[in-house]
């Protein structure tokens, strides 16, 4: 069985998270999505909100377990006893970073390997700091986070339709 941990903040989980989720489940047997603890961002929702939000929003794939984690990514991979992380590149933008994190992972845990999944077109341009924003500017939500996820958001900020 081939387990990948699909690690980040997920703050919340969007449609394109969604879609990288889709992908590494149809190369995968499981994937773990692991929502950090500690994030080294000012977060929307707490650790158990992002929890809670993922699991409800990847109800409908069977092969993905949620889970949170904190400190050293590499360590969490090493206790769940797997060698592969899956991150989302969504444009040159996100490239140099994602390098990074690769390399320092890699560094840390040379055993540790990164696959990028490109998501599809569509979600090119998602982020969940764009989707905060959106939320407490009041903006529509639907098309870009699943409806558990635009409701809770609409509680926590208030303002969205």
């Amino acid at each position: 069985m081939t387990r990948v941990i699909y690690p980040g903040t997920f703050d919340p989980i969007t449609f394109g998270h969604i879609n990288i989720l889709e992908k590494a489940c149809n190369i995968f047997d499981e994937v773990i999505l692991a929502v950090a603890h500690d994030t080294g961002k000012q977060t929307g929702f707490s650790l158990e909100e992002r929890f809670m939000l993922c699991e409800q929003a990847t109800a409908h794939l069977p092969n993905v377990k949620v889970s949170t984690f904190e400190g050293l990514f590499v360590d969490y991979a090493k206790a769940m006893e797997c060698r592969i992380m899956i991150r989302g590149m969504r444009a040159v933008s996100d490239f140099e970073y994602e390098l990074s994190l690769a390399l320092t992972n890699k560094k840390l845990s040379p055993e540790i390997e990164t696959i990028f999944l490109v998501p599809s077109l569509k979600y090119m341009y998602l982020s969940s700091s764009m989707i905060r924003q959106l939320a407490t500017l009041g903006g529509p939500l639907g098309d870009f986070v699943p409806p558990v996820v635009a409701d809770a958001m609409k509680l926590k900020y208030g303002k969205t339709k």
